[in-house]
């Protein structure tokens, strides 16, 4: 694929998994965070396996479902439901910053399941992008009744998720054609969140507003967005994939001061910058200029 093309999907995923947050924030108000991740899945296995079925690649997906199915859970049921509940309490921004720490949870995974030893740009950018989330966490983040705590936690441990399933995905499934595994995960995840989704459907029936924010949720943030996510990582591999977390917190902080009014502190934005420089550093983004590049991994 020529480099403007991959530069257009990345920028485009980056848009629209920014956009996520607030339709999460909008669906979640009336649907609440399980239904609404259960929801989202749902739509997104709806729109994509008959895509799926007309590209010729269902075989790929039959030949490779229990790993695919795996991916789905791994990569968006318990993901989608973590940040789901998050932005019930945090601003949609904060949310953005948190979920750029997937690409340092990444190369902690490449570290130590992929015995991706890190140079010494890459332990400082580990050092530095987690000093960034503890003094962000600190300042955000309360444990007490009524507090963002648990939601904090919530956006860290999806992002551990989504950088576990990127490298199991280029370990154990690159060969599956990306179409195969944006429409095998979703369904998934369905399966996943079917019973859960049931059992917390909202007693009353949500509004049509609530209902839309779901379906934008499902066609374009989930459908939409995983077709061109498997195809970055076919492409560019797991790490610079996951890079793409980098630009989502400029579109979530974007949407969520022109649509909710959320307001981007000073120290939200300073916190974040060493977030993302952290794992700059750690992704092997950016290197020290005499470190010569860490091979392997990813």
């Amino acid at each position: 694929m020529a480099p403007k093309f991959i530069a257009l999907e990345y920028l485009a995923l980056a848009a629209i998994w920014g956009s996520s947050f607030l339709f999460m924030r909008l669906g979640g108000a009336e649907f609440g965070f399980i239904a609404t991740a259960g929801v989202r899945v749902v739509i997104g296995a709806l729109v994509l396996m008959p895509v799926l079925w007309f590209s010729g690649q269902s075989d790929s997906l039959r030949r490779n479902a229990v790993p695919v199915l795996f991916i789905g859970m791994l990569n968006s049921a318990l993901p989608f439901v973590l940040f789901a509940y998050a932005v019930t309490s945090i601003s949609t921004g904060l949310s953005g910053i948190l979920n750029a720490t997937v690409p340092l949870f990444g190369a902690i995974i490449a570290w130590v399941w992929l015995k991706d030893r890190p140079g010494s740009a890459r332990i400082a950018g580990l050092v530095i992008g987690f000093a960034g989330v503890v003094l962000l966490a600190k300042d955000s983040a309360s444990f007490k009744p009524g507090g963002s705590g648990w939601a904090v936690l919530a956006c860290l441990l999806a992002s551990m998720c989504y950088s576990l399933a990127a490298n199991f995905t280029k370990r154990q499934l690159g060969q599956v054609h990306p179409m195969a595994l944006a429409a095998g995960s979703q369904l998934g995840a369905s399966l996943a969140l079917a019973l859960p989704t049931w059992w917390f459907w909202p007693t009353h029936n949500p509004g049509a507003g609530p209902w839309l924010a779901l379906l934008v949720l499902g066609v374009v943030c989930s459908g939409l967005a995983y077709i061109l996510y498997f195809r970055l990582i076919t492409h560019l591999g797991p790490s610079k994939a996951m890079t793409v977390t980098f630009l989502v917190p400029v579109f979530a902080i974007l949407y969520g001061t022109v649509f909710l009014g959320e307001k981007l502190t000073p120290w939200m934005l300073l916190c974040g910058t060493v977030v993302v420089l952290g794992t700059s550093l750690a992704a092997g983004v950016l290197r020290f200029r005499r470190e010569s590049p860490v091979r392997g991994g990813g």
